[in-house]
């Protein structure tokens, strides 16, 4: 009987974990902590001169999305947007800056970014 029970809640225990780590790679889980509620502040730039698409590894969810574009968007003259199913942060530029400061930027937030 008690093997039984010792089954039962392995089982309970595997079926919650399975049903976390699915809704964690869809990107709904809450891998990075914080309030649900959280979006970055808007970056709106005037005269876009270029745009540039890095691919990024490490985003889970869209708490890692608002992540990279505050990071980003802490950059002057520079916007971001992220695609979380694909990777890619596309960041528009309003004066040149250098694809190192970006780079540099987003590993900081704690992400790795392709080269």
């Amino acid at each position: 009987m008690e093997n039984y029970i010792i089954i039962a809640v392995i089982i309970i225990i595997a079926v919650i974990a399975i049903r976390s780590t699915v809704k964690h790679f869809k990107g709904q889980g809450g891998c990075c902590g914080g309030g649900d509620d959280y979006k970055p502040r808007k970056k709106k730039l005037k005269n876009i001169i270029a745009e540039k698409v890095f691919i990024v590894d490490g985003m889970h969810c869209e708490k890692c999305c608002n992540r990279i574009v505050e990071a980003v968007n802490d950059i002057p003259h520079v916007s971001a947007k992220v695609q979380l199913k694909t990777g890619e942060v596309t960041v528009s530029y309003e004066q040149e800056v250098s694809d190192d400061i970006i780079v540099k930027q987003i590993e900081r937030a704690g992400y790795t970014v392709r080269r």
